[in-house]
C-alpha cells in the first residue's frame, strides 16, 4: 500500500475530511429536528432598533431545514428605515406557493431569527446615509420578483434566486452569496447572461444547472448541476458544495 505514503494522498485527505465531517454533522443535526418545535427566535446578533435609530439593511443566511440543510442555505433580507422600531424581513418561502400564496413573504419576524434551529450568519450589513433609499429599492425589487407563483428547491427559483434578484437591483450591497446558496445562479426571465448578484462582474447560467461566473467580489465560480466550485482571490478562500467557503476572512 505504497499510495498511503504519497504526499499527494494526504493533501487530499484534509479537505475531504472537512467536507465529510460537515456533511455528517448536518445529517445528524437535521435528522433530529422537528419543524413544529424548532426555534425561530432571535440569535442575538441583529442590532436592537430601540438603540439604533439609523437606517439598516442586513442579509442573512442559515442552513435550510431538514436534509436540504446538508446541501444549502436559506437567505433573507432584513431592513429598518431611520427611526423604525422593528425590522421588516423579505424572503421566499416554498410552502406559501404550495398553499396558493405569493412566494415572497414580508413580515416583522426577528431579523436574525433562527431558521428552524439553524443560527444565521450575516452576509451584508449596510447602515447610515443612503440606506433609506436602498430600502425603497429593495422593497420595489422584492415586489417585482417574477416568480411569485413558482418555487423549486433545485435548481430554482427559490429563496436564493429571490435574494440574488434583489441584490442585482441594489448593487451597492455588493452581495457575495455563499456557494451553498443553491438557486442563486438561476437567472430570472430565462436570460443566459446577467450581472452577478454583487454587481461587480458577469455570469453565464443555463437555468441554474450549468454556468460560470467572474467577478471582483465573488471571484471565479463554476456551477455544475446547481453545485458551486470556486476560488475567491479577494478573500483567499475556496468555495465547495455543501462545505461552503473554506479559508479567508468570511
Amino acid at each position: 500500500m505504497t499510495w498511503l505514503r504519497k504526499p499527494k494522498f494526504w493533501r487530499w485527505c484534509v479537505p475531504l475530511g472537512i467536507v465529510l465531517t460537515i456533511v455528517l454533522a448536518g445529517v445528524a443535526r437535521h435528522s433530529m429536528a422537528d419543524w413544529r418545535t424548532a426555534s425561530r427566535e432571535s440569535a442575538g446578533i441583529a442590532p436592537d432598533p430601540a438603540r439604533h435609530s439609523e437606517a439598516i439593511v442586513q442579509v442573512y443566511a442559515a442552513r435550510a431545514y431538514s436534509w436540504r440543510g446538508v446541501f444549502g442555505v436559506h437567505t433573507w433580507i432584513a431592513v429598518k428605515p431611520t427611526d423604525a422600531l422593528e425590522f421588516t424581513v423579505y424572503e421566499v418561502v416554498g410552502w406559501r406557493v404550495y398553499h396558493g400564496y405569493p412566494a415572497v413573504a414580508v413580515s416583522n419576524r426577528p431579523a436574525d431569527g433562527r431558521w428552524f434551529d439553524s443560527v444565521p450568519e450575516i452576509l451584508a450589513d449596510m447602515r447610515g446615509a443612503g440606506v433609506n433609499e436602498m430600502i425603497s429599492r429593495i422593497d420595489k425589487a422584492a415586489r417585482s420578483y417574477p416568480y411569485m407563483d413558482e418555487y423549486r428547491v433545485w435548481p430554482g427559483p427559490n429563496s436564493n434566486t429571490f435574494i440574488a434578484h434583489v441584490a442585482r437591483a441594489v448593487p451597492e450591497l455588493k452581495l457575495d452569496l455563499p456557494p451553498t446558496a443553491i438557486g442563486k445562479d438561476f437567472i430570472p426571465g430565462g436570460e443566459l447572461v446577467a450581472k452577478t448578484p454583487s454587481g461587480t462582474g458577469y455570469q453565464f447560467s443555463l437555468y441554474g444547472l450549468l454556468g460560470v461566473m467572474a467577478s471582483a467580489e465573488e471571484g471565479l465560480e463554476l456551477n455544475l448541476l446547481g453545485l458551486t466550485f470556486g476560488v475567491d482571490p479577494k478573500d483567499l478562500s475556496i468555495k465547495l458544495p455543501m462545505a461552503g467557503r473554506i479559508g479567508g476572512s468570511s
